[in-house]
């Protein structure tokens, strides 16, 4: 077996939380074993790809699910789906648009380096409204009669980045989406926790929802979740699948044949394949996400952090607990002059350790506890002292 060590790569304290740079979330062990007995038998992936859609429904209440290799494959399989629907001569064709509505829209505000997963299924993003909040020109966001001004023959749906303090609202988007017969592709990529967020955007009525699997989930982490209307999950199924066999022996299984015109070529999302292992491995961890306690794992990770901050206290260290839903992520927020230095140099340190960044600008260090092991604590406290206070 190849370690780690063999390829002198020096492991990690991840205090930052289930990035994707950094590995991760933990892989539940049951997903773990899951994975390894996936392994001894081959199955046709469409198939299982069904039947996993049918335990979706089942346990979420949407009309039909696949497992994705990531919360960016769904949107890029989401957005082709919108795009070709059950056409296979337009599948053939992603990402070139010319002949196709490829329009987008999003609310300037919704931006962000992700979105690039929609592009590069050859959708168009039409940016709506003004970030006068960020600039410091205002206080609105972007408004629901924006959007509506901006449709035209153009347009093939509307994008929507999902967050707690996301304006305007997910309802009242849909609702226009609903009068206009445009899908709305929801990004919710990290709105887990709480589990319950599953089930509250698949009700709000978008065509289609992106879940991360290798974050909250626990599962593996290049693999994610798109659910939503069967039709187009569908076509983001089939775009994905190995599609090299005879027309004659072809008999999918999410949708009806009837529905094309003829057998899909290899689509756009075939680089983007899951190993059934992935599959079963993410199925599991859902099943333990969505049956776990998930006020009490909060809690726990809130009192890891506790501890945390009062070793740091000892040491006449300054820290906040925020934690203001107890169905949300606790995160401790320390105290860091000059925060850019001492983060590099905990990631030069021994052990490595890397914290959240997203508030070295104001000389504070973000410790996130979900990818934290108990073992780690104590490194971790005394390295965080040790370059504080040098």
């Amino acid at each position: 077996m190849v370690s780690y060590d063999d390829l002198s790569v020096r492991p990690i304290i991840n205090a930052c939380g289930t990035v994707t740079r950094l590995g991760g979330a933990p892989l539940r062990q049951e997903a773990l074993e899951a994975y390894e007995q996936a392994s001894r038998e081959a199955v046709p992936i469409e198939e299982l790809q069904t039947a996993v859609s049918q335990q979706l429904a089942s346990w979420i209440g949407c009309e039909a699910g696949i497992v994705t290799s990531g919360a960016a494959a769904a949107l890029t399989l989401g957005a082709a789906a919108i795009l070709a629907g059950s056409d296979p001569a337009k599948m053939e064709c992603l990402p070139h648009t010319e002949n196709i509505p490829c329009d987008f829209i999003v609310s300037r505000d919704h931006r962000s380096g992700y979105d690039h997963a929609v592009r590069a299924s050859g959708a168009r993003l039409k940016e709506v409204g003004l970030n006068e909040v960020i600039s410091g020109a205002g206080v609105r966001r972007t408004e629901v009669w924006e959007y509506e001004a901006a449709i035209d023959e153009n347009t093939a749906g509307i994008l929507y980045v999902y967050t707690g303090q996301s304006a305007p609202a997910l309802e009242e988007v849909v609702a226009l989406g609903k009068q206009y017969n445009l899908p709305i592709l929801v990004d919710a990529a990290g709105e887990l926790p709480p589990p319950s967020n599953l089930k509250k955007l698949v009700q709000s009525g978008a065509k289609l929802i992106a879940f991360s699997g290798g974050k909250a989930i626990g599962g593996p982490q290049a693999s994610g979740l798109l659910l939503g209307q069967k039709q187009l999950v569908g076509s983001a199924l089939l775009q994905m699948l190995d599609m090299d066999d005879h027309p004659q022996l072809w008999k999918p299984t999410l949708l009806d044949a009837e529905q094309f015109k003829g057998m899909p070529r290899h689509g756009i999302g075939r680089g983007f394949k899951v190993s059934k292992e992935s599959i079963m491995a993410l199925m599991t961890a859902l099943d333990s996400f969505l049956h776990e306690d998930n006020t009490a794992k909060m809690a726990q990770f809130a009192a890891t952090l506790s501890d945390l901050q009062n070793a740091l206290a000892e040491a006449s260290i300054d820290s906040q607990l925020v934690w203001t839903n107890p169905q949300s992520l606790p995160k401790l927020h320390v105290a860091a002059p000059n925060a850019f230095e001492v983060c590099q140099s905990l990631r030069d340190g021994t052990p490595r350790i890397f914290v959240g960044h997203s508030l070295l600008d104001q000389d504070l260090l973000v410790i996130n506890a979900i990818a934290i092991r108990s073992h780690q604590l104590e490194d971790l406290a005394t390295a965080l002292k040790s370059a504080l206070k040098s």
